[in-house]
C-alpha cells in the first residue's frame, strides 16, 4: 500500500507549516488522501441509518406476514408499512396475502385459499377451516410450542400497527378491514378452540387500535373546532373557514366510522365470548372492555357496556373475577367516571363487598382493593364494611393485610374523610387513639388483638413511633387519656411492635416453617433493634416501675428487653438504667407467682446474662444469684409455714418460680431444702393436688440437673452418684405412691386429673432418661433403670384414666394455667414415648397403647400411628403388638355387652374395634403390603386361632378384625386361610346356633369373593382429598338483571347458570368448612394458647443421655 511512503507520525505531528497559500496538492496525493478518509473516517449518522434501514426493509420484504409474526416481532412495524404499500399498489393479491395469514395464525395449515376477496365466500372458507381442524390439521401456536412465546404479543401487535398504517387510506375504505372483521367474527363463533381464541385475540385488539385512532381523531376535532370558533369570532368571510368546515366534518365522519367498527366487533365477537366455555378467552375479553372503557369512556362508558364487567364479578373462574375486579379498579381510580358509575355502583356494590371474601385469596385481596375505591368515592355505607372487619382475624395473611390497608386507610388515617383536618405534629398521638377504639373491639381476646396490629403494622407508622407510645403510658401525653383497657391494649402493642420490628412473628403460622431472612432484611432488623433501644433506654425501667404490679402487663414489658441491643448500655454508658432494669425484674418475679410473668422474668435475666457485655454482665449473673438464693430462702420459709399449720399459698407460688426457673437453669438446691421436701409430701398427703404437683416437679428438675452434671465430668464421684440414686429412688418412690393411690381411688375430677398427669409425665421421663440405651456396658451402669410390670401397669391404668376424662371436664379445664402440660394428648406423648425408645418391655403397654388409637380423637392418633410407624421399622414382633392390641379392643367390646339381651352388632365397641382394624390394615399399603406379607399372614392365623378358642362365643372377631386384613393377602394365602377355617368346622353343626355362627359363614363369604376377583379387589386406602380453599359466609346473591329492556334471553341465561354454580360452590365449600380442623378456628381460644406455645420444646425427644438430659430441663412434662 501506499501508506509506506507517508511520514512517521512523529514528523507529522512536530512540523509546522508555512505561512501564506498551501501548495496546490498532486493527483496522486489526492487520491492518496481521498483513500485514507474513506478508510479511517467514521460514516455519519445519516448514512448509517439509511444503510440500516435499507437492510432492515429488505429483511422484512423477504418474510412473509405470519413468518414476521412467529419471529422475534422486531420486523413488524416494516413488514406492516410494506403491506399497506402493496396493498394500495395492488389490493387483490395483498388482500389474499392477509387473509391467508389470519388463517395461519388461527392454526389452519392445510385448505383451498382460492378467491378469499369475495363476499360471498367468507362461510365457505370457515367451513373449510373447520373441517380441516376436524381432520386434526391445525397447530396452535398460542399454546403449544415454546419458540412462539411472543406469538400473541407479535400478533397483537402487527394489528395494531397495520391499523396505524391505514389511518390516512385503507382504514376507512369500507372494504379492507371489513372483510377481515368478517371473517374474525366468523371464526370466533367456530367450535375449535383454537379458532376461537386466535380471532378473538385478533378482534379485540382490532377495538382498541381502533380506539387509539379514533382518540387521535378527537383531539384533531378538539382542535379544528378551536380554530373554526376563532375564525367565526373576526366576522369576516375566509376560505378558511369553509377549509376548516370541510376537515371538521371529514374528522367527525371517521371517528363515527370507527364508532361503528367498534359496535359491530362488539356484537358480533364480544357479546358472544365473554361467556365461552374457555375461561382464558373470557378473561381476554374482559380485560379488553376493561381498557376500552378507561381510554374511550365516550361511546364504552355506559351501563350498555358496564353490566358485562358487573355480570362476570359471579363468574365461576377466579381469573375472570380478578380481571372484571382489576377493570373495575382501574375505572374507580378515574375521579371522572364516578358520577356515571352511580347505577352501575348501587346495583353491583354488595356483591364486589362479598368478593372480598371469595374462596380465591387472589381475587379476594383485588376486592379489598375496589370495596377501599367504593369507600374513597362514598359509595358504599359504613354498615357494609362490617363483614369485611371479621376478615381481619381469617387465616390468609395476604388477605388479613389487604383489610388492614382498609382499616388503616379508612378507620386511622381517614383518608376518604374530606373533614380530616388532623396537624402532622400531632398524628402519631390521633392514629394512636384512633387504634386504640379499635383494639376495644376485642376486648376478651388479646390474641385477636394481635391479630390486628400485625394487619396493620406494614401501613401504619405511629406503630412505629415507640417514644409517642412510652410517653402516653407515662402519661407524658396530655392529648390521650388512658383508661385501664386503653393502656393494656397500647402495651400490648407496643410489645407486638417490637417484635414485628426486629423481625419476630407475633402471629401464628400455619405452615410451620422456619422464617428466612435475606441480608438487606437482618440490617434492617439490626437497625430497628438498635433503635428500640435507643428510644427506650432511659423509659424503660420506668414504665417497668409503673405497671410492676398489674399482672396483665408486666409479663409483655418485661419481654421487650428481648429484642434490644444490650451493647448500646455499654457504649452509651448507661449502666445505671441496666441495673434499675434488673431490679424490676426480680421484683416483678416475687410480686407476682402466674405463669407467663415467671417465665418472661426468667427468660429476661437470662438474657441480660447472656448479652450483656463487661461489668453488666457481672451485674446481671449477681442479680440472679440473689434471685436463687432469695427464692430458697422463701420456699424453706413456706416449707416451715405447711409444716406449723399454716396455709399452703405461699408454698405453692414459691414451687411454681422454682419450677420455673430449673426449667431453664440449674438452682444449687441443697440436700437439706431436698430431704424438706420429701418430708412435707410424707407428711401432708391431704396438701391439694397442684402443690404435690409442683414439688415433684421440682424434685424431678433437681434430679434431672444433677444426672446432666454427672454425665458431663471426667471425674465421676461415689458421693455424687449415690446422692443422685437416693433423689431418683426417693422420687421414684413417692410418684409409685400417688400413681397407686390414683388408679385405687378411681377419681376423675379436675383436681384429681392434674395430678394424675404430672404423675404419668415424671415417671415416664424418668424412665427414658435412665433407659438401659444410655448406660448399658458404660462406667455409669448403675443408673440403668427398668420398671417392674406391676408398676408399668400401674402406670397405664392411671393413663388410662387420663383419656378417659369426660370431654366436658376437659372443656372447663382449657383456661388452666398449665393445661398445655396436663391434658390427654401430653399423657399418651408420654406413653408413647417410653415404648418407642425400648425404656420398658414392649409386649405389654405397646398394645395397650395401640388399641387406643381411634378412641380419643385426631391428636391422639396421630402420637399412635406415629409409634407405629417406629415399631415397623424395628420390625420386632409387630403381628403379636398389633394383634393383642385388637384382641384388648375387642375384649372391650365383650365387657360391654355382658349381661346385654340385646343385639350386639351394632355396639359402640365393636365398631370401634372394627375402626381399629381398618386403622391398623390401612398401614400396609403399596409397598408395604408385600414387606410386611409374614406379619399381615400371622395376624391373620393367629387371629383365627384366637377366635376359635371359645366358638362360637368369639367368632364375631373374625368379621370385626381378621377379615379386615385378608385383602391385603395375595389369593393363594387367602386359599389356604378358608381351608383352615373349614377344617375347624368340619365336624360341627353351625345350624344350632345360627346368630353365633353368622359371623364365620359371613368371613368364608368374603372371602370366597376376594378370591373369586382374583385377588385384585383393594380396599379404599387413600384418603378423600378435599377441595383446599378459604371458608366462605353463605352468600344470596341476587340475579344479574341491571336493564330489563337491554339485556338479552341469552345472556340472562348465561348469567344465571354461572350463578347457579357460583351458589353449588358455595354449598360445596359450606359442606366442606363443617370438616375444617379446630386448629383453623381463630376463635378458638383453647387452640390459640397451644399455637402461642408451639416454640416451647416437648419433653424428651433426643436419645442420648446428655441430649436427653438438656431436653429434660427445659421440659419436665412441659411442651
Amino acid at each position: 500500500m501506499e501508506e509506506d511512503s507517508l511520514p512517521p507520525p512523529s514528523q507529522v505531528s512536530t512540523r509546522r507549516p508555512k505561512r501564506g497559500r498551501p501548495p496546490k496538492p498532486k493527483q496522486n496525493d489526492a487520491v492518496r488522501e481521498s483513500s485514507l478518509d474513506e478508510q479511517t473516517r467514521p460514516k455519519s449518522k445519516r448514512s448509517r441509518f439509511q444503510q440500516g434501514t435499507s437492510s432492515v426493509a429488505q429483511q422484512a420484504s423477504d418474510l412473509t406476514l405470519i413468518e414476521a409474526i412467529k419471529g422475534n416481532g422486531k420486523l413488524i412495524p416494516h413488514v406492516a408499512k410494506l403491506w399497506v404499500e402493496r396493498y394500495e399498489m395492488e389490493p387483490k393479491p395483498a388482500m389474499d396475502e392477509l387473509l391467508t395469514m389470519l388463517f395461519q395464525a388461527c392454526g389452519a395449515k392445510n385448505y383451498n385459499k382460492g378467491d378469499l376477496v369475495d363476499e360471498t365466500d367468507v362461510d365457505d372458507v370457515v367451513v373449510t377451516l373447520v373441517n380441516c381442524a376436524i381432520r386434526g390439521e391445525v397447530e396452535d401456536y398460542h399454546n403449544s410450542k415454546k419458540e412462539f412465546k411472543n406469538f400473541k404479543e407479535n400478533l397483537e401487535s402487527f394489528w395494531h400497527n397495520l391499523v396505524c398504517e391505514c389511518q390516512h387510506g385503507p382504514l376507512f375504505d369500507q372494504v379492507l378491514f371489513d372483510k377481515c372483521m368478517d371473517y374474525i367474527i366468523a371464526l370466533s363463533c367456530t367450535p375449535p378452540r383454537v379458532y376461537r381464541h386466535v380471532a378473538s385475540l385478533m378482534g379485540l385488539q382490532l377495538v382498541t387500535s381502533y380506539i387509539t385512532i379514533a382518540n387521535m381523531l378527537g383531539g384533531q376535532r378538539e382542535t379544528i373546532r378551536r380554530q373554526l370558533d376563532a375564525e367565526k369570532k373576526k366576522r369576516n368571510e375566509r376560505p378558511s373557514v369553509e377549509s376548516l368546515n370541510k376537515r371538521l366534518s371529514d374528522t367527525h365522519e371517521k371517528i363515527t366510522l370507527l364508532e361503528e367498527m367498534m359496535r359491530k366487533t362488539f356484537t358480533g365477537l364480544f357479546v358472544h365470548r365473554y361467556r365461552d366455555v374457555d375461561p382464558n378467552i373470557r378473561m381476554s375479553c374482559i380485560e379488553s372492555l376493561g381498557v376500552w372503557i378507561l381510554s374511550y369512556p365516550s361511546l364504552f362508558l355506559q351501563d350498555l357496556y358496564l353490566k358485562y364487567l358487573g355480570w362476570t364479578l359471579n363468574d365461576k373462574n377466579a381469573g375472570v373475577r380478578k380481571t372484571s375486579i382489576n377493570a373495575l379498579q382501574n375505572l374507580y381510580e378515574a375521579d371522572d367516571n364516578v358520577p356515571t358509575l352511580g347505577l352501575f355502583s348501587e346495583r353491583f356494590s354488595r356483591r364486589m363487598i362479598e368478593l372480598t371474601d371469595d374462596i380465591d385469596i387472589s381475587v379476594a385481596v383485588c376486592a379489598v382493593g375496589l370495596v377501599k375505591q367504593l369507600l374513597r368515592h362514598q359509595l358504599i355505607s359504613e354498615d357494609d364494611l362490617a363483614p369485611l372487619y371479621d376478615l381481619l382475624i381469617v387465616d390468609p395473611p395476604a388477605i388479613r393485610h389487604a383489610i388492614g390497608a382498609l382499616v388503616y386507610d379508612h378507620l386511622i388515617a381517614q383518608k376518604f374523610n374530606s373533614s380530616q383536618s388532623a396537624s402532622r405534629d400531632n398524628s402519631s398521638e390521633v392514629h394512636l387513639k384512633r387504634m386504640l377504639r379499635i383494639l376495644e373491639e376485642f376486648p376478651q381476646d388479646p390474641i385477636l388483638s394481635i391479630y390486628v396490629i400485625d394487619d396493620v403494622w406494614d401501613y401504619m407508622k405511629a406503630i412505629k413511633d415507640w417514644k409517642c407510645i412510652v410517653s402516653v403510658l407515662l402519661d407524658e401525653n396530655p392529648l390521650i387519656e388512658l383508661s385501664d383497657s386503653d393502656a393494656s391494649n397500647l402495651v400490648r402493642l407496643l410489645c407486638a411492635s417490637v417484635k414485628k420490628a426486629v423481625g419476630e412473628r407475633i402471629v401464628p403460622a400455619t405452615d410451620n416453617r422456619k422464617q428466612y431472612h435475606n441480608r438487606a432484611q437482618k440490617e434492617a432488623y439490626d437497625s430497628n433493634k438498635q433503635d428500640i433501644t435507643v428510644a427506650l433506654m432511659k423509659s424503660y425501667p420506668l414504665l417497668l416501675q409503673k405497671f410492676i404490679s398489674d399482672k396483665e402487663k408486666v409479663s409483655s414489658l418485661v419481654e421487650i428487653i428481648l429484642y434490644m441491643d444490650l451493647e448500646l448500655y455499654s457504649l452509651k454508658r448507661q449502666g445505671q438504667s441496666f441495673k434499675n432494669i434488673l431490679q424490676r425484674i426480680k421484683e416483678a418475679f416475687f410480686k407476682h407467682g402466674d405463669k407467663d410473668t415467671l417465665r418472661a422474668c426468667v427468660k429476661a435475666i437470662n438474657f441480660c446474662c447472656e448479652e450483656s457485655q463487661g461489668d453488666l454482665q457481672d451485674l446481671a449473673h449477681n442479680k440472679l444469684k440473689e434471685l436463687e438464693d432469695e427464692l430458697i430462702s422463701k420456699l424453706k420459709s413456706a416449707i416451715k409455714v405447711v409444716v406449723d399449720g399454716g396455709d399452703e399459698y405461699s408454698l405453692l407460688v414459691n414451687s411454681k418460680r422454682l419450677y420455673e426457673l430449673q426449667l431453664s437453669i440449674s438452682v444449687s438446691i441443697n440436700n437439706n431444702l431436698y430431704e424438706d421436701i420429701v418430708m412435707v409430701l410424707r407428711g401432708f398427703r391431704n396438701m391439694e393436688d397442684e402443690v404435690v404437683g409442683f414439688l415433684l416437679l421440682n424434685m424431678y428438675l433437681h434430679m434431672a440437673w444433677g444426672l446432666l452434671s454427672i454425665v458431663n465430668k471426667e471425674i465421676i464421684y461415689e458421693a455424687s452418684l449415690a446422692s443422685l440414686l437416693y433423689k431418683r429412688d426417693t422420687l421414684l418412690h413417692e410418684l409409685e405412691y400417688f400413681c397407686n393411690l390414683g388408679t385405687n381411688s378411681k377419681e376423675g375430677g379436675k383436681q384429681g386429673s392434674e395430678l394424675a398427669c404430672r404423675v404419668c409425665v415424671i415417671l415416664a421421663e424418668i424412665w427414658f432418661l435412665f433407659r438401659r440405651e444410655n448406660f448399658s456396658k458404660t462406667k455409669l451402669e448403675r443408673l440403668l433403670y427398668e420398671p417392674n410390670e406391676y408398676v408399668v401397669r400401674k402406670f397405664w391404668e392411671l393413663c388410662e384414666q387420663q383419656l378417659n376424662v369426660s370431654e366436658e371436664w376437659e372443656d372447663k379445664d382449657v383456661n388452666r394455667e398449665y393445661f398445655e402440660e396436663t391434658n390427654r394428648y401430653i399423657v399418651m406423648f408420654a406413653a408413647a414415648k417410653v415404648v418407642a425408645f425400648d425404656a420398658v418391655p414392649k409386649e405389654y403397654l405397646a398394645s395397650e397403647i395401640i388399641s387406643h388409637f381411634v378412641m380419643h380423637g385426631t391428636t391422639v392418633a396421630e402420637i399412635v400411628k406415629h409409634l407405629i410407624t417406629l415399631l415397623k421399622k424395628k420390625d420386632d414382633d409387630l403381628a403379636a403388638i398389633l394383634l393383642k392390641a385388637l384382641e384388648k379392643a375387642y375384649h372391650r367390646h365383650v365387657v360391654d355387652i355382658s349381661g346385654c339381651e340385646t343385639d350386639s352388632s351394632d355396639s359402640t365397641s365393636l365398631l370401634g374395634c372394627k375402626d381399629l382394624a381398618t386403622q391398623l390394615s390401612g398401614i400396609f399399603i403399596g409397598a408395604a403390603r408385600t414387606k410386611h406379607k409374614a406379619v399381615i399372614l400371622e395376624i391373620v392365623r393367629e387371629g383365627i386361632e384366637y377366635a376359635f378358642i371359645d366358638a362360637p362365643t368369639q367368632l364375631s372377631f373374625l368379621e370385626a378384625a381378621v377379615l379386615h386384613f385378608v385383602p391385603k393377602l395375595p389369593a393363594s394365602d387367602v386359599l389356604e386361610i378358608m381351608d383352615d377355617v373349614q377344617k375347624r368346622t368340619e365336624n360341627v353343626n353351625t345350624e344350632e346356633d345360627p346368630s353365633g355362627w353368622r359371623s364365620y359363614h359371613a368371613f368364608i363369604s368374603l372371602c370366597e369373593k376376594y378370591v373369586k376377583n382374583d385377588g385384585n379387589q383393594e380396599e379404599g386406602e387413600g384418603v378423600s382429598v378435599r377441595r383446599r380453599g378459604r371458608p366462605r359466609n353463605p352468600q344470596n346473591m341476587e340475579g344479574k338483571k341491571l336493564f330489563d329492556d337491554q339485556s338479552s334471553s341469552d345472556d340472562e341465561d348465561s348469567i344465571s347458570e354461572y350463578e347457579k354454580d357460583v351458589h353449588d360452590e358455595e354449598e360445596r365449600e359450606e359442606e366442606d368448612d363443617e370438616d375444617v380442623p379446630l386448629i383453623h378456628s381463630i376463635k378458638s381460644f383453647s387452640k390459640l394458647r397451644s399455637l402461642r406455645n408451639k416454640g416451647q420444646t416437648k419433653a424428651g425427644t433426643s436419645v442420648r443421655a446428655a441430649d436427653d438430659l438438656s431436653a429434660s430441663r427445659t421440659s419436665g412434662a412441659s411442651n
